[in-house]
């Protein structure tokens, strides 16, 4: 979820307008080169048997450029990602001052990230070079946009009058609490004594302090601080109260922001975003209808399949509730007459039913932070996915033939006509597994032909995006981005001191001893998670919370693929789950009902998903069978 909007101060000026447009064409562009090189790099190896120079440094580092970049306009638009409990509170005062809290927060916090990556600059890079380009210059990105991201947060507190202090002060403590780093910057690892002495004694602050501040920044979470200040506020304290170096949170980010895995992430992103903007679903609504509505339930069919695409392709449920909600909402309810608790019950419960096919953002992060490999989950994903699609599917005819929902005539022209308009988006999906699976494209290569290829078909053949509209889809698309990759560099810095600390180990000795039965520990993973899905977005949930349950499923002998089918899916019931079930809300804002009757219209559809949950947890085979011929 996002935190709460607050508007920046002086954004419309004309000098902040100015900026605002560079710093939104920079991030763009590093996003446009981000796809061409990798697509360069297929075409020449696969053509000419040779390949761009330097390509795979050249892309890890605009990713490095355009992580901070969406990471600053994200924060400037006021959407990064939290658990955002405020949202519930009543009295616009408190939620007032919660918000001020929050950005003196997170403007401390920050201030001191963007001195810890000056250091690492300076002491912990090799001084290779890119290209022609030294990495220095690519990593001077990460002080400058944590340092505009702390500011950013300082001037969102809006206050005036001698209040005006605080903001300065959050920037001032914050560089104050940065001093061991900024010291090791000026002096190196020869400061003077009294140098020491200082960082001796912040250090001993932090050790005294860790506890009750852990709580107090556990408590901020919950109150709506972005949970990536709140990753790297943990990271900080706790590697100062333990006697480690600081800086190590900054050579954590430039580690987690230059692996190449990641970039797949921002260029799936774009596809969704280009499908949802243009009209594609319409296009896929009209072929799909036509193809099915001569047989019962077969718009259901059609609902269900269109929806598995969409959210495929964005990761994100939301988008295809909010892109798709409307028109297929008309066709259900007032074209095929469904009744309308049916009709947004299954509306809300099929905004996330795709993230178990390929190419899902969900499975690549898991595989990412599990170090499982991505390919493996993909084939892991593929029958548990279909089970859920023809469970809801099969429930949908059956309604459809107890409320006795008319069927229309086949019309072979119009099924025709609609294969010929959506069939290269409809070839999409087929392009990517063939050249995945057969292992003819790379992931990250995958993700920019995908780019390429549906800019061309939705801007430049179906015209549905006007040129000059593309910058405005990129713009959309930056702060899913940014949201996701700020909180996966820093989670890569708390990940490094829970290792460290042999936490993960020590947490699946301990439940070994209080539970022997692998079947009661897979019950209560199914349960916690469900509880983590309806609290966290998923993004979120899968870098902070899987890298604590890889260790107890290896304990517990879970396969690390079926373990992580185990934990999608169960996040996928998360987001029907109240009270905080993020598409119950986004179903109640796009349906105009209330929030307890979305909760009654999708409680049939959450029995359905938490049966085939229990199905994907108790038979390993559904999720491992493929990846024995791979």
């Amino acid at each position: 979820m996002a935190e709460e909007s607050r508007e920046d101060p002086g954004a419309g000026a004309g000098t902040g307008l100015c900026l605002r447009k560079i710093e939104d064409a920079l991030c763009v562009v590093s996003l446009v080169l981000l796809a061409l090189i990798p697509a360069a790099e297929a075409a020449a190896r696969l053509l000419f048997r040779t390949g761009v120079p330097a390509s795979s440094g050249l892309m890890v580092h605009l990713l490095l450029v355009a992580g901070l970049l969406a990471g600053m306009i994200t924060t400037r638009n006021s959407e990064h990602l939290s658990i955002a409990l405020v949202q519930h509170f009543s009295g616009g005062a408190l939620k007032e001052r919660l918000g001020v809290f929050i950005s003196l927060l997170s403007a401390f916090v920050v201030t001191v990230i963007a001195w810890t990556s000056v250091s690492f600059i300076r002491i912990g890079l090799q001084g290779r070079i890119i290209g022609f380009i030294p990495d220095r210059v690519f990593a001077l990105v990460i002080p400058a946009g944590y340092g505009i991201i702390a500011v950013r947060f300082a001037r969102r507190t809006g206050l005036g009058g001698w209040k005006r202090i605080f903001p300065v002060l959050a920037l001032l403590l914050g560089t104050a609490a940065s001093f061991p780093v900024i010291a090791k910057f000026i002096w190196g690892f020869d400061m003077p004594d009294a140098a020491f002495d200082l960082c001796d004694r912040l250090y001993l602050l932090a050790y005294y302090l860790k506890t009750p501040l852990v709580i107090f920044l556990l408590l901020a979470a919950l109150g709506g601080t972005p949970l990536f200040v709140i990753m790297g506020a943990l990271a900080l304290l706790l590697l100062e109260a333990s006697g480690g170096e600081m800086d190590s949170v900054a050579s954590d980010i430039y580690s987690a922001l230059t692996n190449s895995n990641i970039i797949a992430i921002p260029l799936f992103t774009l596809v969704g975003f280009f499908l949802s903007e243009s009209r594609a679903g319409e296009r896929l609504v009209y072929t799909f209808r036509s193809l099915f509505s001569w047989m019962p339930g077969g718009i259901i069919i059609a609902t269900v399949i269109i929806c598995a695409f969409f959210t495929s392709f964005t990761g994100a449920s939301g988008v295809t509730i909010l892109a798709l909600g409307g028109i297929l909402h008309t066709i259900l309810s007032e074209h095929m007459k469904y009744p309308e608790k049916f009709s947004v019950g299954l509306l809300t419960s099929t905004g996330s039913i795709g993230l178990l096919f390929p190419p899902s953002l969900p499975i690549i992060l898991v595989g990412a932070a599990s170090m499982t490999n991505i390919f493996h989950l993909f084939l892991g994903g593929i029958f548990p996915g279909l089970i859920l699609v023809a469970v809801v599917i099969f429930f949908g005819i059956a309604a459809s033939v107890r409320i006795k929902i008319p069927v229309e005539k086949f019309d072979g022209r119009k099924a025709l006509s609609g294969l010929k308009e959506s069939a290269l988006e409809i070839l999409l999906p087929v392009f990517l597994i063939a050249g995945y699976f057969t292992g003819a494209l790379s992931l990250v290569e995958i993700g920019a032909t995908a780019a390429i290829y549906i800019f061309i078909v939705e801007v430049l053949i179906h015209r549905d995006i006007r040129i000059r509209d593309v910058p405005r889809v990129f713009i959309k698309a930056i702060p899913v981005i940014g949201g996701v990759l700020s909180i996966l560099a820093l989670s890569k810095a708390l990940s490094y001191y829970i290792v460290d600390t042999q936490t993960p180990a020590n947490l699946a000795r301990w439940m070994q001893a209080a539970i022997t039965s692998k079947y009661v520990f897979l019950l209560l993973l199914n349960l916690a998670l469900l509880i983590v899905g309806c609290l966290m977005d998923i993004f979120s949930a899968i870098l902070i919370v899987l890298p604590l349950i890889v260790p107890l499923g290896h304990a517990y002998g879970v396969d690390p693929v079926h373990l992580g089918i185990i934990f999608i899916t169960n996040l996928e019931v998360g987001f029907l789950t109240p009270p905080v079930g993020l598409n119950l809300f986004l179903a109640s804002y796009r349906f105009n009902k209330s929030f307890v009757d979305i909760c009654r219209y999708v409680f049939p559809f959450l029995l359905i998903q938490v049966a085939v949950v229990l199905l994907v947890t108790y038979f390993p085979w559904l999720s491992t069978y493929l990846t024995r011929f791979f």
